[in-house]
């Protein structure tokens, strides 16, 4: 569908923002100025507004839909259309250049991992007392809500409402683990034995597929503490991420590849990576609950498993936080109480049950999470259980931190390749973020108090 939008610069920007979703809207005015310039305007709360999702496609058509069919948006002055879909690793640069030049939506997704930096800019409408007067209040998965609290940049103001948890995933095809006689990859050791049983090169078969590409960082993290059993991110002011325990750990984790994965896998982002495994003949994949649907679509519900993280040699399963999914209304928005009632919308029972049910994602809406297909999506229900039973140790990663996305994708993702490579020891590539990192953290301690 075409995006009708007056202003042929913001149309422009509209849609460059990657991978998104728009409501085409007249309410959602802009000076040029940027959202730290403009303070925009409560507005009439009736009216178009212009939403950008990340990734999801099919969760925000649904959400998308519903929305438009509502009855008291039925009036051609409030019709909506989608835009261009982008791939969503480059949405928080978009709307990083569009913070600086003018415009932003009316409300967008604002998730964990890139708050701090939209905060830090001044760019986000503080939620809380919107919060409370909501008939949302009370019905928030807490440790969501206080996740995206954390995130915010430390000032402990809510910018953005949570939709939808995520967490990491070990996808096993259970029909070779049944043919090779091994054991379900349940710890660390499992892990390691099935990635090189399953692996006969010269045919072209690998027992495990590791990200080499674009969002790699996270998932050495994940291997780096999982087998460490390192708990914390930080031992006071310094972090642990060069710790000697993660240094061997991903070392061992890094040797996996081209000994027991494809070679291709330096340049795989996520997209790749879960294409090759659902085409292919790879024991395992390390991802998240949101390709969960790619894989029962490619391969049939009864050709594998998603199971949580592995459990290390202490007993205990440890691994990185997954960041939380949310919405924020940006400060610049002419018709911020339109937008609010849009988040209203989003997170309600039926349909935040509904987006996280297409996303594979655990829902944010307390009644939502209590709904049946929860029972019905195997890696739903066990991560959903991994992360309130017990069993699971979080390492919390500095998401409030507003250089953590540069320091852990432009900076060091080339440098993870290199440590594949051979090219690079995995002390000196921790030994460097780890510089890095305690850096930023000093300076945000330092602006903080």
């Amino acid at each position: 569908m075409k995006i009708s939008i007056r202003r042929s610069r913001r149309a422009a920007i509209s849609v460059a923002l990657g991978s998104v979703l728009a409501l085409t809207a007249t309410a959602c005015g802009d000076d040029g100025s940027g959202a730290g310039g403009d303070k925009g305007d409560e507005g009439s709360g009736k009216g178009k507004i212009v939403f950008l999702g990340q990734q999801r496609r099919c969760a925000h058509r649904h959400l998308e839909g519903d929305h438009r069919r509502l009855p008291e948006r039925r009036t051609p002055t409030s019709r909506s259309s989608t835009s261009a879909i982008i791939a969503s690793t480059e949405y928080q640069s978009k709307v990083d250049t569009a913070i600086q030049g003018g415009g932003l939506p009316d409300v967008g997704g604002v998730g964990a991992a890139m708050l701090a930096g939209f905060s830090a800019q001044k760019a986000l409408e503080p939620l809380d007392d919107r919060l409370a007067k909501s008939s949302l209040s009370g019905k928030l998965n807490e440790n969501m809500v206080d996740s995206l609290k954390a995130a915010g940049g430390g000032d402990g103001t809510l910018y953005s409402i949570p939709t939808s948890a995520n967490n990491g995933v070990l996808y096993y095809r259970t029909d070779l683990f049944k043919k090779a006689g091994l054991d379900e990859p349940t710890t660390w050791d499992k892990f390691y034995e099935a990635a090189s049983k399953l692996t006969n090169s010269k045919k072209n078969e690998f027992g495990y597929t590791i990200r080499g590409g674009a969002g790699s960082i996270a998932q050495a993290l994940d291997a780096a503490y999982g087998q460490s059993g390192i708990t914390s991110f930080w031992n006071g002011d310094k972090t642990t991420l060069n710790d000697p325990k993660n240094v061997a750990a991903l070392e061992k984790y890094a040797a996996l590849y081209k000994k027991d994965t494809p070679a291709a896998d330096l340049n795989n982002d996520f997209t790749k990576m879960v294409a090759q495994w659902d085409s292919g003949t790879i024991g395992m994949l390390n991802h998240n609950l949101g390709s969960y649907q790619d894989h029962v679509k490619a391969l049939g519900a009864g050709k594998f498993r998603g199971i949580p993280q592995p459990i290390g040699a202490s007993g205990k399963r440890v691994q990185v936080s997954n960041p939380v999914d949310g919405l924020g209304v940006f400060k610049s928005s002419k018709n911020k109480d339109a937008a609010w009632k849009f988040i209203e919308f989003a997170t309600s029972h039926a349909e935040n049950s509904k987006f996280n049910k297409a996303a594979g994602q655990v829902p944010s809406n307390n009644d939502a999470a209590k709904d049946s297909w929860i029972a019905e999506a195997e890696p739903t229900k066990l991560a959903a259980a991994a992360l309130t039973d017990g069993s699971t140790s979080i390492v919390q990663l500095p998401y409030y931190l507003p250089d953590w996305n540069t320091i852990s994708k432009a900076d060091n993702e080339p440098n993870f390749q290199k440590v594949l490579l051979g090219d690079m020891s995995a002390k000196d590539f921790l030994d460097t973020m780890a510089e890095q990192l305690n850096k930023a953290q000093a300076e945000w301690k330092e602006q903080n108090g």
